[in-house]
């Protein structure tokens, strides 16, 4: 016999309401039917019959339960709401109670510490007793909600140890702890947690605006790449063409010298080879002469031979090979020259227009002036006179070096000053990390936090460990100068002659920098100056 759960709803449904059987009774002609249904039917009929055949009933029949097919209906309405739920998925939470399929557990019982399915938490529905149960949305490894100690449910919290406890933890570990239920403090840092929520919105803006910075970083990196490359290909184009030009003068100037020589050789040799050639008409003469017999012929023939043809004293005469001393000197020194105005007009200038884009109003800062160095009113020059000012001192201020920072810091991005120099004394200027150490005389390198120059009239120098020195073609009226702080790169210009003079690269940036002025002479009766001077383009 085939099981109910093989059947179709079909076969359990009353004729009437065409539902699944409740509580069902039968007929005289054996008709099912549920008992609600068919005392309905007759209710409202003036004779009794069967819905189904029709037949008629003189007397209203006794209806009688048909416990066989109440019981399968029974069957067939629990495996319908099984094969209704759904199953279980990894990562969801089964029911205990199910020993067969394994279905998707729909609450979890706090007291029981059971997570039931739809079917299974039915007499938590109907139960009386346990309708006080507590319900939850499904939980697994319920276990974990019994005190270890006391294998009781953690239905309080321990606010001095911010632990769940049990009502038993509370008399022993716990005794003078305060302890409130477990909704209580869940409600107080639930209230809390929209305070968290929002830092922790705020952390995830600012790291988006840190990817956006980083990305923007890249991107005006790629621009300036491509523009690297598409002039240094112009550069190096027009190198090349320097240096095939400067090869074919230098190979003509060579080949010159070599021709002049050649041709001094070949008027020589051909000189040579004539008085050779006469030379040896007159020994055929002597010889012929000498074997003639006749005394007449001999002697008016000898007269002639006395007078040797005219020739050339050679012990003094030589060819001397070229000299090229020089030559490679001299072409280097004009190929070096036509380089600079190339890279001057292909370069220099255009470097110069692009980095003064970043220009900063820079004013200095007196709390850092050193005692030797004197400000203007509008704080835009410095000079360095070899006499002390009475100053209170303070944390800010250089107390053995003869220097002084500008109010401005700079702690990411490009920016870009100049300083106008006057005097014939040493000046240095640069970028100083703000923990660089202003009370007492260190080295100012890079190493301690200070990337500067210092110039005169023949020589730049970049302080760095080696030193690097940069000789001046001329000497220098007004400096620029440019940080990128993210890509630690930091570049020095002759504003007037508008060319690049070197690049420090490989920086470490990472703390603020201040713009440094450091006026200073060797020979203290020397006054030196240094102006922040405001960019003009039009230079």
């Amino acid at each position: 016999m085939a099981s109910p759960t093989s059947w179709s709803e079909e076969n359990f449904s009353c004729p009437i309401c065409l539902d699944v059987f409740s509580s069902p009774v039968f007929t005289p002609c054996g008709h099912n039917f549920c008992r609600a249904c068919i005392t309905k039917f007759w209710d409202e009929q003036a004779q009794c019959k069967c819905p189904v055949c029709n037949e008629l009933f003189h007397n209203r029949p006794d209806l009688r339960a048909n416990i066989l097919v109440s019981e399968m209906a029974a069957q067939f309405k629990t495996s319908v709401r099984v094969k209704e739920q759904p199953c279980v998925e990894p990562g969801e939470v089964s029911c205990d109670v199910c020993t067969g399929t394994q279905l998707k557990a729909v609450k979890s019982c706090l007291v029981c510490l059971i997570s039931y399915c739809q079917t299974h938490l039915e007499p938590h529905q109907r139960v009386a007793v346990l309708k006080k149960h507590q319900l939850v949305e499904p939980l697994d490894h319920l276990e974990e909600r019994m005190c270890k100690k006391h294998d009781r449910l953690l239905e309080l919290f321990c606010r001095t140890e911010q632990v769940c406890v049990c009502l038993l933890c509370t008399v022993t570990d716990h005794k003078s702890h305060p302890v409130v239920p477990l909704k209580e403090d869940y409600e107080v840092k639930m209230a809390g947690l929209g305070n968290i929520e929002s830092e922790v919105l705020q952390m995830i803006q600012e790291r988006k605006q840190k990817i956006k910075e980083i990305k923007d970083t890249i991107k005006l990196s790629k621009k300036d790449a491509d523009t690297e490359i598409a002039d240094g290909l112009q550069v190096l184009t027009t190198l090349m063409r320097c240096i095939e030009k400067w090869q074919e003068d230098f190979n003509q100037t060579v080949q010159e010298k070599l021709k002049s020589t050649e041709k001094q050789a070949e008027d020589l040799i051909k000189e040579l080879e004539q008085e050779i050639e006469d030379l040896t008409n007159r020994s055929s003469e002597v010889k012929q002469l000498s074997h003639t017999e006749d005394h007449l012929h001999f002697l008016q023939a000898f007269r002639s031979l006395k007078d040797p043809p005219p020739t050339r004293d050679w012990t003094t005469v030589e060819v001397r090979p070229p000299s090229y001393v020089g030559t490679l000197r001299r072409s280097l020194d004009q190929l070096e020259e036509t380089l600079n105005m190339e890279m001057k007009k292909l370069h220099g200038d255009d470097d110069l227009k692009r980095v003064q884009q970043y220009e900063v109003d820079l004013t200095l800062d007196p709390d850092t002036a050193n005692p030797y160095v004197t400000l203007s009113e509008d704080r835009k020059q410095v000079h360095y006179g070899g006499r002390g000012n009475k100053l209170p001192d303070n944390l800010k201020r250089f107390t053995h070096l003869n220097c002084v920072l500008s109010r401005q810091s700079f702690s990411s991005g490009r920016f870009y000053f100049e300083v106008q120099v006057k005097d014939k004394s040493v000046r240095c200027l640069g970028v100083v990390r703000e923990s660089i150490n202003r009370k007492v005389h260190i080295a100012l390198t890079g190493k301690n936090g200070c990337w500067r120059i210092s110039f005169n009239k023949y020589v730049f120098v970049f302080h760095d460990d080696p030193v690097v020195r940069v000789p001046l073609r001329a000497e220098l009226q007004k400096v620029g100068v440019f940080v990128d702080y993210e890509k630690g790169l930091l570049s020095f210009y002759d504003v007037e002659a508008r060319v690049h003079i070197y690049s420090a690269t490989g920086c470490t940036f990472s703390e603020p920098l201040y713009p440094i002025l450091y006026p200073f002479d060797f020979d203290d009766r020397i006054s030196s100056l240094l102006i922040i001077s405001p960019v003009n383009q039009t230079d």
